[in-house]
């Protein structure tokens, strides 16, 4: 079938690995907030945002109900989350979040990872400062009719910051504003294509390209962990 099948196999596989992560993530972010909260989404708003996440990456509906069933099982463990934190090579600060049924498993392999390629694994809350809490919404563009009044209502719901391009707005807001935000979004019957929590660096530092290589090629082998949720890092 000659190089161009080879090639569009590799880009096809590299396709789905990246889609069953996700679905493996989104299920996980399900039973924990089952867990929490119950498994009726219009009384637990972590599953409401789980399921919309879930719907984003088109997770198939068997699927989703399926994590909401196993969490709702009283005889299942379940998962529990966890943040490590370490050095990439060449100094980069790096939060790890997991999702695991098994620390023990989770922190080995995250160490090892870490050391087989030039990095270190930190103690907890060593790391964490360099970073702050942000919670993210990504609403599609023709949500929102007038951007600059949507801005300036937002403000009183904890409106840090506002970006865009062609697709999506762009609203951040810090941790302790993520739910208000969350609640005033779904009064105004506008539906984000996902919603997350993240940590930002709040200084970056600059490496050069052989340096970078190095370091997102530990952050690509961490992100390939079926514990790892995902990982954050102070590289420019």
């Amino acid at each position: 079938m000659g190089r161009i099948f080879e090639k569009r196999k590799y880009v096809m596989f590299a396709r789905f690995k990246k889609m069953s992560k996700a679905f493996n993530r989104i299920g996980k972010d399900i039973e924990i907030a089952v867990k929490a909260a119950g498994p009726d989404p219009k009384a637990n708003s972590h599953l409401r945002i789980a399921i919309q996440n879930a719907k984003s990456v088109n997770m198939p509906k068997d699927r989703i109900e399926a994590a909401i069933k196993r969490a709702s099982n009283k005889d299942t463990s379940g998962y529990f989350e966890i943040i490590y934190e370490g050095y990439a090579p060449h100094g980069i600060a790096v939060v790890v979040e997991c999702a695991t049924d098994n620390q023990t498993r989770t922190v080995s392999n995250v160490r090892h990872i870490f050391k087989e390629n030039g990095g270190s694994l930190a103690n907890s809350g060593s790391i964490a400062f360099m970073f702050e809490r942000k919670g993210l919404f990504k609403i599609p563009v023709d949500k929102i009719k007038d951007i600059d009044e949507f801005e300036l209502e937002m403000i009183d719901h904890g409106l840090d910051e506002l970006t865009g391009d062609d697709q999506f707005i762009y609203v951040y807001t810090s941790f302790h504003d993520f739910g208000a935000m969350q609640k005033a979004l779904e009064e105004k019957g506008i539906e984000p294509a996902s919603t997350e929590l993240q940590y930002l660096p709040t200084t970056t530092k600059e490496l050069n390209e052989e340096q970078r290589k190095e370091v997102n090629e530990m952050i690509e082998a961490m992100e390939e962990d079926d514990d790892v949720q995902s990982v954050y890092h102070n590289m420019a």
